[in-house]
């Protein structure tokens, strides 16, 4: 019968999903992510490797402001300078403190900043010298009995030597490592997205046929019957 057909019919195309409801991908929001990173890329190094750096410029800065407070506090900088450099005794003098911070904050900035280093050997190397000249100095030279500075220099010189291992082993490179990982399925996505949709399709693309009204066939079949010349 042909009701029963159309309502056949029309129940199967109620069940098809259409193409509204299949989930897509927007390419424009994928190619704003890729553009983002790419530019983060050519602009320099990253903020979270930038702010390590900084942080290496604290170390060398601060260190650098507790050995002239020493020095200013044993007699006058040049005084205790001349006696410290020129004079260098390994027992007593801060002046190998100091060095060491300049070669911290040398040996990191070169690999991390200049050279964009990925790996944690650089980090592991100077707080490996770090650790075994202060523990050396410590042991061997006067310092404690030389007062506050004795303790202080050492301590902190240690303390930031190690934050920046931590620094970089846990945040600087986890960091960066995911964001390329990000990077890398968001252009993974982009092509397949260009592959299966080569066009975006707007609103006006998607149409349906003007729904007949019910019983138009049997409508136009009796008219034909009709218009039928009797014989």
């Amino acid at each position: 019968m042909p009701s029963a057909a159309e309502n056949a019919h029309s129940s199967s195309v109620e069940s098809c999903p259409s193409l509204r409801d299949v989930p897509s991908i927007n390419p424009a929001h994928l190619m704003a992510r890729i553009e983002s990173y790419e530019g983060r890329e050519k602009k320099g190094i990253s903020d979270v490797r930038r702010t390590f750096c900084l942080f290496v410029t604290f170390d060398l800065l601060f260190i650098t402001l507790l050995w002239i407070i020493e020095l200013n506090v044993k007699g006058g900088i040049e005084t205790t300078l001349e006696k410290e450099v020129l004079h260098y005794d390994y027992s007593s003098s801060y002046f190998d403190i100091f060095l060491l911070a300049v070669f911290r904050f040398k040996v990191l900035i070169l690999a991390y900043a200049m050279c964009r280093l990925r790996h944690w050997w650089a980090i592991a190397f100077t707080t490996a010298v770090t650790s075994a000249f202060l523990l050396a100095k410590v042991i061997i030279s006067q310092l404690f009995s030389q007062g506050a500075f004795g303790y202080v220099l050492p301590i902190i010189s240690f303390i930031l030597a190690w934050i920046e291992t931590w620094f970089l082993d846990f945040k600087v490179l986890p960091q960066e490592a995911e964001e390329e990982s990000r990077f890398l399925i968001a252009q993974d996505a982009s092509e397949r997205a260009a592959l299966l949709h080569p066009g975006v399709l707007s609103d006006g693309q998607f149409y349906s046929p003007p729904e007949s009204v019910a019983g138009s066939d049997e409508d136009s079949e009796e008219k034909q019957d009709s218009e039928k010349p009797v014989v």
